[in-house]
């Protein structure tokens, strides 16, 4: 996986896997802080966040362009789960 930043707010993740998917992700501060609680930065949040989804589904069916917090409406342990793991992160 390789994540590049393109901006503050937007990174572009690539997952290589049977298929190399491209992916667009927004990442505002402000969902940063909540998810977060400044405990990792938005590169590690996205590692975690395509780690979690990965182990769900394939990067094929990863949306090629979202809004982090999207995640939660498909997988409703997203936040709660990101927060265990910040927790460990100290």
């Amino acid at each position: 996986m390789k994540i590049e930043k393109q901006s503050n707010d937007v990174f572009t993740v690539t997952v290589l896997g049977s298929s190399t998917t491209q992916h667009k992700v927004t990442i505002t501060d402000d969902v940063h802080q909540d998810l977060t609680n400044g405990q990792a930065s938005k590169e590690e949040l996205l590692d975690f966040s395509f780690r979690f989804l990965l182990d769900r589904e394939p990067n094929t069916s990863i949306l090629s362009s979202f809004e982090i917090m999207v995640i939660d409406r498909y997988f409703t342990e997203y936040k709660s789960e990101v927060r265990k793991w910040c927790a460990k992160i100290v």
